[in-house]
């Protein structure tokens, strides 16, 4: 099984990497089998897959998924997106499965018009509850988890106004939205769409493990975020979230290795 693991951090340090890494090597140890991965700088050397891979994994990343559109390496990567989408449709017993995280999720609606990307008000972070729709109860990568998803949100940017005719005329749903808040007048963002059969995108992180997550809060400049945002109480309750074992550690546990599953080679 070849894995390619496209990395749109741009050298930043970060979990997200780090925690797909992991989930890789854990996949491969449970279920025995010989795994090649292997990472492409695509913000950072403009690197890029080829057809060669059984699944791509797309990672999140920092700044703007509206300031780099039309750059090269955004060309190179919709150029292998065109590609991976063609051969699909010329090979749909052999599919390419493809998972879109976070940066990359919003990358992708925004390049083919499935939904409008905004910046948001202020940014969202922490262990946040993700709202299950009907297709998201018969989605098969979400088989096990509860609703809501608790699932690490960290985003200045946001999908708003999806474009559900599109979406639906290529078998696809929206899967997950944001909580819902009877007293903002907001529009809630989109926060997982199923875009076809092979092509899943989440603007939440499944990749985030407990230990990781725990660490993270515990820095400085995230706690001061979330004191400010939602105060000390809300601060304290998402420590404690960290290791109860249907929040962050089922989902981890679940999306990700169901994808993995599902591009095993036939």
């Amino acid at each position: 099984m070849r894995i390619a693991i496209l990395d749109l951090y741009e050298g930043e340090p970060n979990e997200g990497m780090r925690c797909i890494h992991q989930l890789i090597d854990e996949f491969r140890q449970e279920n025995n089998l010989d795994i090649v991965s292997h990472v492409f700088e695509v913000r950072l050397k403009n690197e890029m897959a080829d057809l060669s891979f059984d699944a791509y994994i797309s990672s999140g990343g920092p700044g703007s998924p509206l300031s780099s559109e039309g750059s090269q390496w955004e060309q190179s990567y919709f150029a292998l997106m065109d590609s991976i989408l063609h051969y699909n449709s010329e090979h749909p017993f052999k599919r390419k499965m493809v998972f879109l995280i976070c940066h990359s999720f919003q990358l992708f609606s925004r390049y083919y018009h499935y939904g409008k990307v905004s910046k948001r008000k202020s940014t969202s972070f922490g262990i946040m509850p993700i709202h299950q729709t009907k297709a998201g109860h018969h989605e098969p990568f979400f088989n096990g988890l509860g609703d809501p998803i608790y699932a690490v949100d960290s985003r200045d940017y946001q999908i708003l106004e999806p474009n559900e005719a599109k979406i639906w005329s290529g078998g696809g749903h929206i899967l997950c939205i944001e909580k819902e808040r009877p007293f903002v007048s907001l529009e809630r963002a989109v926060m997982a769409i199923r875009f076809n059969e092979a092509f899943i995108g989440v603007q939440f992180h499944p990749e985030t493990d407990s230990d990781g997550m725990f660490k993270y809060l515990l820095r400085e400049d995230k706690k001061k975020l979330i004191i400010e945002k939602y105060g000390q109480k809300k601060y304290e309750h998402m420590l404690t979230m960290v290791n109860e074992p249907d929040k962050i550690k089922l989902t981890y546990r679940t999306i990700i290795p169901s994808f993995l599953r599902s591009a095993i080679p036939k």
